[in-house]
């Protein structure tokens, strides 16, 4: 059966909501920038598409360097005056805010399946991890603040496309809580009218916040390097990650920098096939576009025919296709693990990986092809790409040392235990790894020496939510960690002797294990 776009989901009808909900925000199609206290049509404007179809959805208006400057100037007038409102005041504006953000709940996560394709599933519990989590920051602010002061001007969010609520806006509104102005500047790549709707209901709500869209190079000497700006968050590559780091070097300037690594998922002397089985198939979820995501397994060679059985059944089941295709009106929203990549040029980028490391020697076990999803009748499908599987790729390979950022696993064959630390370190520090041991006395012991901020025992990890920190060990991470109580403290001004934990380059500290 053909399928249909399901009724009242185009995205002309999703715009006209989104325009209608916060019409200051638009002028003839465009999204406006917010700064100095009022949206305004200033800029260049691009266009932006969406990676689901190809097709055009809207445009921004692009602002140079000058206007930026102009931006943080005005911020930080707002942060002066935000910095001594009294906490019980920030925070009833942060709470009429998140339930503002609640009521167009559903509308924020129909921009999010446009705008990044991910599937209705996600993109909801993408917008309710960002307003759960900040109640919980709202209950625990009085203690997380006790005897600290707000920054000494406002914090510049750099994030990057997959989590525009859950890491950007979450971030935004734990950080005006504590009592920052924020800025953030809108993705290049995906994101931005979600962002301009939950800002445009941020700033009724009489939060001192600035969005600005623009070119990230052209942007990024100001809102690094500017000298009011208090501290810089970044959420993205290690490419783009390592000149915010570069930019910072002869600053002393707050800083919290999260930059990818190769999360990977060991297999030493394990039976408990079943449970793993369930974690391989989230492991799926949003195509691997997540700062979070397993694409690589380290496998003890004993075990391979057994890791096979079954990883490859659950490869071969994963569904994907245009998140908002039905069969027929009335029906559901399709169950998908993920839709698109981020754009068809990533998708491009990342097929020409795979092809390379198979020239190389790598053994294609799996390799889902684009067509196999669910689409729409002679829909573009150029962003999208099967589930693929690929076995032992060679040490050359792109695919060996870096995280491919898309629905790409690879498996390593070890003899060692060495071996295994190795094949599991081999991005030179990782946000997240795991460790599948029957024997758990043997899986923490080897948990010590991966380099990952957690690792997980039979489990998966992720970033966390409320009371729980995040950081990354090595090459993954720079300056403050986040996650609890100490997301408030990276951005708020302790006792003159305070180490804030974090990974810095005169010393690294971890908080304690709970």
């Amino acid at each position: 059966m053909s399928l249909i776009l399901a009724p009242g989901t185009a995205w002309n009808d999703v715009l006209a909501r989104v325009t209608a909900a916060a019409p200051e925000a638009f002028v003839a199609g465009r999204l406006r920038n917010l700064y100095a206290g009022g949206w305004r049509d200033s800029g260049t404007p691009a266009e932006l598409r969406t990676p689901v179809d190809g097709s055009v959805i809207a445009q921004v208006c692009r602002v140079d360097a000058g206007t930026a400057a102009g931006a943080v100037s005005a911020a930080m007038r707002a942060h002066h005056d935000w910095a001594v409102v009294p906490l019980a005041e920030r925070r009833a504006r942060v709470r009429a805010a998140v339930e503002a953000l609640a009521v167009h709940r559903d509308l924020l996560a129909l921009t999010l399946m446009w705008e990044i394709g991910k599937p209705w599933r996600l993109a909801r519990a993408d917008v309710d991890r960002a307003l759960d989590g900040v109640r919980w920051y709202a209950e625990q602010i009085d203690r997380q603040v006790a005897g600290r002061e707000p920054l000494p001007g406002p914090v510049s969010n750099i994030a990057s496309w997959n989590y525009p609520m859950s890491v950007l806006v979450h971030a935004e509104l734990v950080q005006l809580l504590a009592g920052n102005a924020v800025i953030a500047k809108t993705p290049s790549q995906g994101g931005a009218v979600c962002l301009t709707l939950a800002h445009a209901l941020m700033a009724r709500a009489g939060l001192p916040v600035t969005l600005l869209s623009g070119s990230g190079e052209e942007l990024s000497e100001v809102l690094v390097r500017d000298p009011a700006i208090g501290a810089v968050a970044f959420v993205g590559g290690r490419s783009n990650g390592g000149k915010v780091a570069a930019a910072l070097l002869d600053s002393d300037k707050r800083h919290f920098i999260e930059q990818e690594g190769l999360n990977a998922w060991g297999v030493w002397e394990f039976s408990q096939w079943e449970l793993l089985a369930g974690h391989l198939r989230k492991g799926f979820e949003y195509g691997k576009q997540r700062c979070t995501a397993y694409p690589r397994f380290v496998v003890q060679r004993e075990l391979v025919d057994a890791f096979l059985d079954v990883y490859l059944p659950v490869v071969k089941s994963v569904r994907f296709g245009h998140p908002l295709a039905v069969e027929r009106p009335g029906d559901p929203l399709p169950e998908l693990d993920f839709g698109p990549l981020i754009s068809a040029a990533k998708a491009a980028e990342l097929r020409r990986k795979v092809d390379e490391a198979i020239r190389g020697g790598a053994v294609p076990l799996h390799r889902g092809r684009p067509e196999a999803g669910r689409f729409l009748d002679g829909q573009d499908i150029e962003a999208y790409v099967g589930p693929t599987a690929l076995l032992a790729p060679p040490g050359r390979s792109r695919l060996m040392h870096a995280e491919p950022f898309g629905p790409v696993d690879t498996i390593i064959v070890v003899d060692t235990v060495e071996e295994l630390l190795s094949a599991m370190n081999a991005s030179n520090g990782a946000l997240v790894a795991s460790l599948a041991v029957d024997d758990e006395e043997l899986a923490a012991k080897l948990a010590q020496d991966v380099q990952a901020y957690k690792v997980g025992i039979n489990k998966p990890r992720s970033r966390g939510d409320r009371e729980e920190t995040f950081g990354g060990r090595g090459a993954s991470w720079k300056g403050a960690f986040v996650g609890g109580d100490l997301l408030v403290h990276a951005v708020t001004v302790g006792a003159p002797e305070e180490r804030l934990y974090g990974n810095f380059p005169d010393y690294t500290s971890f908080p304690p294990t709970p």
